[in-house]
């Protein structure tokens, strides 16, 4: 069965109340257990993402030099890439001592657990593959993908919002936030980061239209993400730390420098090559997508089950808002541990 109902309540200020709606649960009862997955807004967040880089891909694999198969192959790489990273980076380092006990709960991706950086380091390796595979240009693809990217990160803050998590320091600001799950009024860093990433959109575009050379937008959004990200992050409480810094900034520094590296590289350059692949590169790829897109769907729809980008025991910290979320083989008791 499926139904929708009232996800979470915030107060902003103690005089505006903001209720947000449209959790849809589904039931599926398997053999004698009962299996429950819910589809979330962070989840959503990410199944348009992927959906709306589809479709910037399909509008642009001309100048790419990509037949229509090629394009859900460059998408399914870009998409199980980028779930894999965030997962890995929240398994073996942030939650490592929770996971180490509990291995089989590795791929549940629907109890949460996505780390942004593993996220962007995830995609990349997802393009740089397929790219690598089929022999095609990997700066002008990286330089396709983005504002996509810009778009998918910028929509996770607002699911990230309105399911209540990543809660900023303290604060008596105007505009504070009361999150569900966090004592006092806070930050709401996460539509701060939000906003940084959908202002990449126009400035990314900007750059688009000069003459540059391929894998410099592309260089720009790592620096422009990280360097920008890292005031913000200022706000943000972190429950873990990396080199001495809270584990977001050791992340942040490590990937401005990256992207520094980049547009280094970029400048250095003195011809625009790889613009334009080789007539008919892909022809022999030319034929329909045939089970990929049922492959596309099913991603599209196991990112609609990830509740949050950190583990939780989902009915423990839910149940309050959502009635009838109960524990079961899908969402297991989990005992509270250091990475959330």
């Amino acid at each position: 069965m499926s139904h929708f109902r009232s996800d979470c309540r915030i107060h902003i200020r103690g005089r505006v109340r903001l209720c947000l709606t449209g959790t849809c649960t589904t039931s599926i009862r398997l053999s004698s257990r009962s299996w429950a997955s819910t589809c979330w807004w962070y989840g959503l967040t990410y199944s348009l993402g992927f959906l709306n880089a589809h479709l910037f891909l399909r509008r642009n694999r001309a100048k790419l030099g990509l037949s229509l198969r090629s394009v859900y192959d460059l998408t399914l790489f870009l998409a199980v890439g980028t779930l894999i990273g965030g997962r890995s980076l929240v398994v073996f380092n942030n939650e490592w001592d929770f996971y180490r006990e509990h291995l089989a709960l590795i791929p549940a991706v629907w109890i949460g657990g996505l780390a942004t950086h593993g996220l962007i380091v995830g995609g990349f390796a997802g393009v740089l593959l397929f790219c690598w595979i089929r022999r095609v240009p990997f700066r002008p693809v990286l330089d396709a993908l983005a504002i996509p990217a810009a778009v998918i990160l910028g929509c996770g803050r607002i699911g990230n919002f309105i399911d209540g998590q990543i809660v900023g320091s303290l604060t008596d600001v105007p505009w504070a936030v009361k999150f569900p799950e966090a004592d006092g009024l806070r930050h709401p860093v996460v539509l701060y980061d939000g906003l940084k990433n959908f202002t990449l959109i126009p400035i990314l575009m900007m750059v688009r239209r000069r003459d540059v050379p391929p894998g410099r937008l592309g260089a720009l959004f790592t620096f422009l993400y990280a360097s920008l990200r890292i005031p913000i992050d200022l706000f943000r409480e972190y429950p873990i730390t990396l080199f001495g810094l809270p584990t977001g900034q050791t992340f942040n520094i490590a990937m401005s420098v990256f992207g520094a590296a980049l547009l280094a590289r970029s400048w250095m350059r003195k011809t625009v090559d790889e613009a334009t692949p080789p007539a008919g590169a892909d022809r022999q790829l030319s034929s329909g997508p045939d089970w990929r897109r049922l492959a596309f769907a099913v991603t599209l729809t196991l990112a609609l089950t990830i509740p949050s980008d950190v583990t939780r025991d989902v009915p423990a910290v839910y149940g309050k808002r959502h009635a009838g979320l109960k524990h079961s083989a899908m969402y297991p008791q989990i005992e509270e541990h250091d990475g959330r």
